[in-house]
């Protein structure tokens, strides 16, 4: 790799650019937290319109239990999927840098790493899934429907690629643009994923520890494509698994779960980091965009 075409660390990326001031991120924040606003606002008429005040206020302060429903997913993912133009529409205002940044500092989304690494999480979590089965049992009813399940397939990604250009993107480069020590940043914005998780303290514990995880992997590769593969089937795998009636979804996570989840965040994190750092499986790691 010539210098020119040298790709640049990831979290402090955001410093390499000609408009670049430490304050920028702030303002990048303030506008996108306001168009989220704007967003959310509508998303959330637009059910009150279709499904009525009970409905609207049960999936609005229901938690996580709401996800056992169609309605309360897809409200959920339409939720996160707004961040992506909320924060395209801030690099617009601000005019820092631009919104591919957030995704890569090898020149923006790289499709076809993060359909590569859908591979090996769903292989893990399916194993992980039917040993869920065995130890836990089923705790849900089958509510499956082709339709639901194409909706599940489109808006699921969407949301999981939109919370990896928040944490990993927005928030993680922002923070290493000011602290510039990689391991500080990625433990600062997994206690800040962690927190904006509405579980009780087993299920926090397994998102910071998932945020740990997403966000080396941002780091380790210079983009969010790893992260948000393995993001998208954590949260698909949920998904169907409530659809198929597998599981519930729900704010308070037991013990055996927080036991299962920790292992499952381990098993990942070995798996796919010896596949990054000992094979070529993930060439375009190494390549810009």
């Amino acid at each position: 790799m010539t210098e020119k075409n040298k790709i640049s660390e990831f979290i402090t990326f955001p410093t390499t650019f000609e408009n670049y001031k430490w304050y920028k991120p702030i303002l990048v924040f303030i506008v996108t937290a306001i168009m989220y606003l704007i967003l959310n606002g509508i998303i959330t008429l637009i059910f009150y319109a279709i499904f009525g005040q009970n409905m609207i206020s049960s999936i609005v302060f229901g938690g996580y239990e709401v996800m056992n429903t169609e309605a309360g997913q897809i409200y959920s993912d339409l939720g996160i999927i707004i961040i992506l133009p909320a924060l395209y529409v801030a690099t617009k205002v601000i005019k820092d840098r631009p919104l591919s940044s957030y995704a890569s500092s090898r020149g923006g989304f790289n499709y076809r790493l993060y359909f590569k690494a859908l591979l090996i999480p769903i292989i893990i979590y399916v194993i992980f899934e039917i040993i869920n089965i065995f130890t836990v049992g089923i705790k849900g009813t089958n509510h499956f429907s082709i339709p639901f399940f194409i909706v599940c397939l489109i808006l699921v990604p969407l949301q999981c690629i939109s919370e990896e250009f928040a944490f990993r993107g927005l928030i993680m480069q922002s923070i290493g643009s000011w602290v510039k020590i990689p391991v500080l940043t990625i433990v600062i914005q997994a206690i800040i994923f962690a927190a904006l998780h509405g579980y009780n303290n087993l299920g926090v514990l397994i998102i910071f520890i998932s945020g740990l995880v997403m966000g080396f992997f941002a780091w380790k590769t210079n983009g969010i494509e790893i992260s948000s593969a393995v993001h998208t089937i954590n949260n698909l795998s949920s998904a169907l698994a409530v659809m198929f009636g597998l599981e519930m979804t729900t704010s308070t996570i037991s013990t055996t779960d927080t036991i299962l989840g920790i292992i499952m965040e381990v098993v990942i994190f070995v798996i796919m980091y010896l596949a990054i750092t000992k094979t070529d499986w993930f060439s375009e790691i190494n390549e810009p965009v």
